[in-house]
């Protein structure tokens, strides 16, 4: 008995060999993994409810809710003022130093929240992995979407405290949409490269939280990047905006509060580092992929 069968993850059909009648084996897919991004849209009412699972559960028996998705940012102002506005005095570029911080810490707090989540992604539901197929993509990319939620609602706050410090809002805002978009390929790129790193090596959920930190005092959340290009010179500018949360950070600041023109120079290069992360990301991951169920 001869039949040709397409693997789900395969772009080429697989033929059986040599299997008894009325018995089919299917092999997994050979050479160069492939991002099947319509399956994923097939798949949406799964990720649907995953999105929504993983709000329901974050916020589950909480006394404030979704109030925490203000004070997190908000708590770390109100510390980082101190520590480095008050003691440190670091510079704000002319900004108060809460609203300068503030700004800063809404994308900043999405990208470690999802990068943290995405990687212990895969580990928290081994359990799924081998009772019914379906795009294993699905799990690192859910808290790209459901931590969104909270992002936009502390940045809801953001305009309640410019209009405290009478700082208008510039026309480059309407750019935000293009700083989302590379804050959340960011975060999906290092969160696929995590999660498949994870599954195999559990060291990587403790030292990704040491990475985050990290990855914090690197990117110019508590400082900002004339600060660097004053000490370094203008040359370091460019390299140092192949981290993306340079370009989303300072982008943020400038189209909201006006602190510098408009970076542009570090958003493309920081557009670019993304765009490689999202994609490397992802093509490691469905490499990694047929070895999930074996060591989840």
């Amino acid at each position: 008995m001869q039949k040709t069968l397409v693997h789900p993850t395969s772009p080429k059909p697989l033929k059986d060999t040599a299997v008894p009648t009325g018995k089919v084996v299917i092999t997994p897919p050979q050479g160069l993994p492939r991002i099947d991004w319509r399956e994923l849209l097939a798949y949406r009412d799964l990720f649907y409810f995953m999105v929504r699972r993983d709000v329901q559960v974050l916020y589950r028996q909480t006394v404030l809710g979704l109030a925490w998705a203000f004070l997190r940012p908000f708590i770390s102002m109100i510390l980082f003022t101190f520590i480095f506005g008050r003691v440190a005095r670091v510079s704000s570029d002319g900004i108060p130093y809460p609203l300068f911080s503030y700004a800063a810490l809404v994308p900043w707090t999405y990208f470690a929240t999802v990068m943290q989540t995405a990687t212990m992604s895969l580990v928290t539901n081994s359990s799924m992995l081998t009772k019914v197929y379906f795009p294993r993509l699905v799990f690192p990319l859910t808290p790209v979407f459901s931590k969104l939620i909270d992002f936009l609602i502390a940045l809801l706050f953001l305009p309640v405290f410019m209009v405290i410090y009478r700082v208008p809002p510039t026309p480059y805002v309407f750019f935000l949409p293009v700083l989302i978009a590379i804050m959340a390929a960011t975060a999906a790129g290092i969160g696929m490269w995590l999660a498949a790193l994870a599954v195999q090596y559990r060291d990587v959920n403790h030292a990704s939280q040491f990475l985050a930190q990290i990855l914090m005092f690197a990117a110019p959340v508590v400082w900002p990047v004339s600060l660097l290009t004053s000490r370094f010179g203008e040359d370091v500018r460019l390299l140092y905006g192949l981290y993306p949360m340079v370009g989303v950070i300072e982008g943020f600041r400038a189209a909201l509060l006006g602190t510098v023109p408009m970076p542009w120079d570090l958003i493309g290069v920081g557009a670019l580092s993304a765009t490689v992360l999202l994609f490397s990301g992802a093509y490691y991951f469905r490499h990694m992929e047929r070895r999930f169920a074996d060591v989840a």
